[in-house]
Protein backbone atom coordinates (compact mmCIF):
# COMPACT_ATOMS: atom_id res chain seq x y z
CA UNK A 1 0.00 0.00 0.00
CA UNK A 2 2.90 2.09 0.50
CA UNK A 3 3.90 1.78 -2.61
CA UNK A 4 0.55 2.32 -4.06
CA UNK A 5 0.34 5.43 -1.86
CA UNK A 6 3.91 6.86 -3.12
CA UNK A 7 3.16 6.32 -6.93
CA UNK A 8 -0.11 8.50 -6.16
CA UNK A 9 2.11 11.28 -4.74
CA UNK A 10 4.47 11.06 -7.76
CA UNK A 11 1.99 12.21 -9.94
CA UNK A 12 0.38 14.72 -8.00
CA UNK A 13 3.36 16.59 -7.82
CA UNK A 14 4.68 16.45 -11.39
CA UNK A 15 0.98 17.76 -12.00
CA UNK A 16 1.27 20.47 -9.42
CA UNK A 17 4.82 21.33 -11.10
CA UNK A 18 3.75 21.63 -14.25
CA UNK A 19 0.54 24.02 -13.65
CA UNK A 20 3.24 26.43 -12.32
CA UNK A 21 5.82 26.14 -14.77
CA UNK A 22 3.57 28.09 -17.24
CA UNK A 23 3.93 24.67 -19.94
CA UNK A 24 0.87 23.77 -21.78
CA UNK A 25 -0.17 21.29 -19.20
CA UNK A 26 -2.17 18.41 -20.61
CA UNK A 27 0.56 18.36 -23.83
CA UNK A 28 3.38 18.01 -21.62
CA UNK A 29 2.30 15.97 -19.34
CA UNK A 30 1.00 13.20 -21.85
CA UNK A 31 4.30 13.72 -23.85
CA UNK A 32 6.58 12.81 -20.52
CA UNK A 33 4.37 9.83 -18.92
CA UNK A 34 4.75 8.19 -22.26
CA UNK A 35 8.53 8.76 -22.37
CA UNK A 36 8.30 7.91 -18.90
CA UNK A 37 5.97 4.71 -20.25
CA UNK A 38 8.36 3.33 -23.09
CA UNK A 39 11.19 4.11 -21.21
CA UNK A 40 10.30 1.74 -18.44
CA UNK A 41 8.61 -0.84 -20.30
CA UNK A 42 11.70 -0.81 -22.74
CA UNK A 43 14.09 -1.48 -19.82
CA UNK A 44 12.13 -4.28 -18.96
CA UNK A 45 12.25 -5.79 -22.44
CA UNK A 46 16.06 -5.43 -22.81
CA UNK A 47 16.10 -7.05 -19.07
CA UNK A 48 14.34 -10.45 -20.11
CA UNK A 49 15.99 -10.55 -23.37
CA UNK A 50 19.18 -10.24 -21.80
CA UNK A 51 18.49 -12.60 -19.16
CA UNK A 52 16.81 -15.09 -21.78
CA UNK A 53 19.43 -14.77 -24.07
CA UNK A 54 22.64 -13.05 -23.13
CA UNK A 55 23.94 -10.73 -25.23
CA UNK A 56 21.68 -12.45 -28.62
CA UNK A 57 19.36 -12.10 -26.39
CA UNK A 58 19.71 -8.14 -25.86
CA UNK A 59 19.86 -7.10 -29.32
CA UNK A 60 16.79 -9.23 -30.25
CA UNK A 61 15.27 -7.67 -27.14
CA UNK A 62 16.01 -3.82 -28.22
CA UNK A 63 14.86 -4.65 -31.73
CA UNK A 64 11.64 -6.00 -30.91
CA UNK A 65 11.52 -3.11 -28.43
CA UNK A 66 11.83 -0.22 -30.85
CA UNK A 67 9.16 -2.36 -33.36
CA UNK A 68 6.78 -2.52 -30.71
CA UNK A 69 7.70 1.21 -29.62
CA UNK A 70 6.68 2.45 -33.27
CA UNK A 71 3.81 0.08 -33.57
CA UNK A 72 1.93 0.64 -30.49
CA UNK A 73 2.60 4.55 -30.56
CA UNK A 74 0.87 4.10 -34.61
CA UNK A 75 -1.63 0.74 -34.08
CA UNK A 76 -2.25 0.39 -30.25
CA UNK A 77 -5.87 1.35 -30.65
CA UNK A 78 -6.37 -0.55 -33.40
CA UNK A 79 -4.78 -3.52 -31.73
CA UNK A 80 -7.11 -3.16 -28.38
CA UNK A 81 -10.18 -2.92 -30.56
CA UNK A 82 -9.57 -6.00 -32.26
CA UNK A 83 -8.64 -7.57 -29.31
CA UNK A 84 -12.35 -7.24 -27.90
CA UNK A 85 -13.70 -7.79 -31.08
CA UNK A 86 -15.32 -4.12 -31.25
CA UNK A 87 -17.32 -3.42 -34.09
CA UNK A 88 -18.28 0.54 -35.39
CA UNK A 89 -21.16 1.88 -34.83
CA UNK A 90 -23.52 3.06 -37.65
CA UNK A 91 -24.10 7.33 -37.62
CA UNK A 92 -27.67 6.76 -36.60
CA UNK A 93 -27.02 4.77 -33.56
CA UNK A 94 -28.19 6.45 -30.36
CA UNK A 95 -24.57 5.74 -29.19
CA UNK A 96 -23.14 7.36 -32.04
CA UNK A 97 -25.65 10.69 -31.62
CA UNK A 98 -24.44 10.53 -28.12
CA UNK A 99 -20.85 10.55 -28.84
CA UNK A 100 -20.76 13.19 -31.20
CA UNK A 101 -23.43 15.40 -28.83
CA UNK A 102 -20.47 15.86 -26.40
CA UNK A 103 -17.92 15.64 -28.51
CA UNK A 104 -19.29 19.05 -29.79
CA UNK A 105 -19.75 20.03 -26.33
CA UNK A 106 -16.02 19.51 -25.55
CA UNK A 107 -14.97 20.84 -28.47
CA UNK A 108 -13.40 17.74 -29.90
CA UNK A 109 -13.69 15.96 -33.34
CA UNK A 110 -16.05 13.48 -33.67
CA UNK A 111 -14.15 10.44 -32.61
CA UNK A 112 -14.78 6.64 -33.70
CA UNK A 113 -17.65 4.98 -32.18
CA UNK A 114 -17.43 1.27 -31.32
CA UNK A 115 -19.95 -1.51 -29.74
CA UNK A 116 -18.00 -4.48 -27.78
CA UNK A 117 -19.75 -7.76 -27.50
CA UNK A 118 -19.22 -8.21 -24.17
CA UNK A 119 -22.23 -8.30 -21.63
CA UNK A 120 -19.92 -6.85 -18.68
CA UNK A 121 -20.87 -2.97 -18.33
CA UNK A 122 -17.40 -0.88 -19.25
CA UNK A 123 -16.14 1.58 -21.56
CA UNK A 124 -13.10 2.75 -22.97
CA UNK A 125 -11.13 5.23 -25.01
CA UNK A 126 -8.36 4.97 -27.36
CA UNK A 127 -6.60 6.51 -30.22
CA UNK A 128 -3.01 8.87 -30.15
CA UNK A 129 -4.90 11.81 -30.24
CA UNK A 130 -8.19 13.70 -30.54
CA UNK A 131 -8.00 13.69 -34.30
CA UNK A 132 -7.56 9.60 -34.33
CA UNK A 133 -9.76 8.73 -31.60
CA UNK A 134 -11.71 5.60 -30.62
CA UNK A 135 -14.40 5.21 -28.08
CA UNK A 136 -15.70 1.99 -27.42
CA UNK A 137 -18.73 0.28 -24.94
CA UNK A 138 -19.49 -2.61 -23.88
CA UNK A 139 -23.31 -4.29 -24.92
CA UNK A 140 -23.60 -4.33 -21.29
CA UNK A 141 -23.16 -1.02 -20.65
CA UNK A 142 -25.91 -0.06 -22.91
CA UNK A 143 -28.09 -2.10 -20.99
CA UNK A 144 -27.66 -1.12 -17.89
CA UNK A 145 -27.16 2.73 -17.50
CA UNK A 146 -29.62 4.91 -18.06
CA UNK A 147 -29.56 8.08 -20.43
CA UNK A 148 -27.89 10.44 -18.28
CA UNK A 149 -25.86 7.96 -16.67
CA UNK A 150 -24.49 6.77 -19.95
CA UNK A 151 -24.00 10.46 -20.98
CA UNK A 152 -21.77 10.75 -17.91
CA UNK A 153 -19.49 7.85 -18.76
CA UNK A 154 -19.00 8.66 -22.30
CA UNK A 155 -18.16 12.27 -20.99
CA UNK A 156 -15.53 10.57 -19.06
CA UNK A 157 -14.34 9.05 -22.11
CA UNK A 158 -14.16 12.39 -24.19
CA UNK A 159 -12.14 13.79 -21.40
CA UNK A 160 -9.41 11.50 -21.56
CA UNK A 161 -9.36 12.51 -25.26
CA UNK A 162 -9.53 16.24 -24.71
CA UNK A 163 -6.69 15.63 -21.89
CA UNK A 164 -4.74 13.85 -24.24
CA UNK A 165 -4.48 10.49 -21.79
CA UNK A 166 -5.43 8.05 -24.97
CA UNK A 167 -2.04 7.35 -26.34
CA UNK A 168 -0.40 6.72 -23.06
CA UNK A 169 -3.09 4.17 -22.24
CA UNK A 170 -2.93 2.66 -25.73
CA UNK A 171 0.96 2.15 -25.73
CA UNK A 172 0.72 0.83 -22.25
CA UNK A 173 -1.74 -1.60 -23.33
CA UNK A 174 0.37 -2.72 -26.42
CA UNK A 175 3.49 -2.82 -24.75
CA UNK A 176 2.75 -4.74 -21.27
CA UNK A 177 0.68 -7.26 -23.00
CA UNK A 178 3.92 -7.82 -25.00
CA UNK A 179 6.03 -8.16 -21.68
CA UNK A 180 3.81 -10.40 -20.49
CA UNK A 181 4.15 -12.82 -23.39
CA UNK A 182 8.27 -11.96 -22.54
CA UNK A 183 7.74 -13.12 -19.01
CA UNK A 184 6.08 -16.34 -19.81
CA UNK A 185 8.96 -17.09 -22.67
CA UNK A 186 10.90 -16.57 -19.79
CA UNK A 187 9.30 -18.60 -17.72
CA UNK A 188 9.19 -21.37 -20.75
CA UNK A 189 13.05 -20.97 -21.05
CA UNK A 190 13.43 -21.29 -17.25
CA UNK A 191 11.70 -24.93 -17.15
CA UNK A 192 13.07 -26.33 -20.16
CA UNK A 193 15.81 -24.57 -20.44
CA UNK A 194 18.33 -26.97 -18.48
CA UNK A 195 19.72 -26.23 -15.08
CA UNK A 196 23.07 -24.46 -15.90
CA UNK A 197 24.25 -21.43 -16.73
CA UNK A 198 25.63 -20.46 -20.06
CA UNK A 199 26.96 -17.82 -22.40
CA UNK A 200 23.66 -17.30 -23.91
CA UNK A 201 21.63 -16.29 -21.09
CA UNK A 202 21.15 -16.60 -17.06
CA UNK A 203 20.25 -19.38 -14.72
CA UNK A 204 17.04 -20.81 -14.62
CA UNK A 205 16.60 -19.58 -11.14
CA UNK A 206 16.65 -15.96 -12.62
CA UNK A 207 15.09 -16.46 -15.70
CA UNK A 208 11.81 -17.87 -13.22
CA UNK A 209 12.57 -14.60 -10.82
CA UNK A 210 11.92 -12.59 -13.96
CA UNK A 211 8.99 -14.32 -15.05
CA UNK A 212 7.41 -13.24 -12.10
CA UNK A 213 8.71 -9.47 -11.51
CA UNK A 214 8.27 -8.39 -15.03
CA UNK A 215 4.55 -8.45 -15.30
CA UNK A 216 4.14 -6.85 -11.86
CA UNK A 217 6.81 -4.07 -12.48
CA UNK A 218 4.86 -3.83 -15.98
CA UNK A 219 1.36 -3.51 -13.54
CA UNK A 220 3.23 -1.21 -11.07
CA UNK A 221 4.67 1.36 -13.76
CA UNK A 222 0.71 1.33 -15.36
CA UNK A 223 -0.89 1.95 -11.86
CA UNK A 224 1.91 4.74 -11.10
CA UNK A 225 1.34 6.73 -14.51
CA UNK A 226 -2.34 6.01 -14.83
CA UNK A 227 -4.04 6.52 -11.47
CA UNK A 228 -4.22 9.69 -11.69
CA UNK A 229 -5.48 10.55 -14.66
CA UNK A 230 -8.98 8.59 -13.78
CA UNK A 231 -9.76 11.54 -11.23
CA UNK A 232 -8.93 14.27 -13.80
CA UNK A 233 -10.96 12.51 -16.68
CA UNK A 234 -14.09 12.45 -13.72
CA UNK A 235 -13.56 16.03 -13.48
CA UNK A 236 -13.10 16.84 -17.01
CA UNK A 237 -16.01 14.60 -17.58
CA UNK A 238 -18.54 15.94 -15.31
CA UNK A 239 -17.79 19.44 -17.25
CA UNK A 240 -18.27 18.07 -20.70
CA UNK A 241 -21.78 16.34 -19.38
CA UNK A 242 -22.94 19.65 -17.35
CA UNK A 243 -23.15 17.81 -14.45
CA UNK A 244 -21.72 15.24 -11.92
CA UNK A 245 -24.45 13.26 -11.14
CA UNK A 246 -24.59 11.39 -14.23
CA UNK A 247 -21.33 9.93 -13.74
CA UNK A 248 -20.99 9.23 -9.38
CA UNK A 249 -24.61 7.38 -10.06
CA UNK A 250 -23.04 5.08 -13.14
CA UNK A 251 -19.68 4.51 -11.65
CA UNK A 252 -21.54 2.81 -8.40
CA UNK A 253 -23.72 0.60 -11.05
CA UNK A 254 -20.61 -0.41 -12.97
CA UNK A 255 -19.26 -1.32 -10.04
CA UNK A 256 -21.93 -3.60 -8.85
CA UNK A 257 -22.30 -4.56 -12.27
CA UNK A 258 -18.88 -5.63 -12.98
CA UNK A 259 -18.27 -7.76 -10.18
CA UNK A 260 -21.92 -9.18 -11.40
CA UNK A 261 -20.35 -10.08 -15.00
CA UNK A 262 -16.78 -10.06 -14.80
CA UNK A 263 -15.03 -9.04 -18.18
CA UNK A 264 -12.85 -11.56 -19.61
CA UNK A 265 -10.69 -9.07 -19.92
CA UNK A 266 -6.19 -8.35 -20.68
CA UNK A 267 -4.95 -7.40 -17.51
CA UNK A 268 -2.79 -5.40 -19.96
CA UNK A 269 -5.44 -3.76 -21.05
CA UNK A 270 -7.96 -3.18 -17.67
CA UNK A 271 -6.31 0.89 -16.82
CA UNK A 272 -8.61 1.82 -20.38
CA UNK A 273 -11.54 0.58 -18.86
CA UNK A 274 -13.59 3.39 -16.76
CA UNK A 275 -14.21 0.48 -14.28
CA UNK A 276 -12.00 -2.46 -13.46
CA UNK A 277 -13.19 -5.30 -15.42
CA UNK A 278 -12.89 -7.69 -12.39
CA UNK A 279 -12.13 -7.20 -8.96
CA UNK A 280 -8.23 -6.57 -7.59
CA UNK A 281 -7.84 -8.30 -4.05
CA UNK A 282 -4.70 -9.10 -2.10
CA UNK A 283 -1.14 -8.23 -3.76
CA UNK A 284 -2.71 -7.34 -7.08
CA UNK A 285 -4.76 -4.72 -5.11
CA UNK A 286 -1.47 -2.76 -5.07
CA UNK A 287 -1.44 -2.87 -8.98
CA UNK A 288 -4.69 -1.74 -9.68
CA UNK A 289 -4.70 1.02 -11.79
CA UNK A 290 -8.37 2.55 -10.76
CA UNK A 291 -8.86 4.66 -7.42
CA UNK A 292 -11.34 3.59 -5.10
CA UNK A 293 -14.99 3.64 -6.76
CA UNK A 294 -16.52 5.87 -3.35
CA UNK A 295 -13.48 7.87 -3.93
CA UNK A 296 -13.76 8.99 -7.13
CA UNK A 297 -17.66 9.55 -6.25
CA UNK A 298 -17.07 11.90 -3.37
CA UNK A 299 -14.53 13.78 -5.61
CA UNK A 300 -17.46 14.35 -8.28
CA UNK A 301 -19.74 15.24 -5.81
CA UNK A 302 -17.31 16.90 -3.01
CA UNK A 303 -16.45 19.18 -6.14
CA UNK A 304 -20.27 20.18 -6.92
CA UNK A 305 -20.56 20.80 -3.40
CA UNK A 306 -17.71 23.67 -3.47
CA UNK A 307 -18.93 24.85 -6.53
CA UNK A 308 -22.30 25.32 -4.69
CA UNK A 309 -20.45 27.29 -1.60
CA UNK A 310 -19.03 29.38 -4.48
Amino acid sequence: MEIYRAADVVARRFDEWLRHSGVVHNRCMSGFRTAILLGALSALFLLIGQLIGGETGLVIAFIFALVTNIGSYWFSDKIVLRMYKARPVAVDHPLYKMTERLAVRARLPMPKVYIIPDMSPNAFATGRNPEHAAVAATEGILRLLPESELEGVIAHELAHVRNRDILISSVAATIAAAIMMLAHMAQFAAIFGGGQRDDRGGSPLVLLATAIVAPLAAGLIQAAISRQREFAADRTGAEIAGSPMGLAQALRRLEAGARQVPMDANPATAHMFIMKPFSARGMAALFSTHPPTEARVAALLGSRQDDGRG
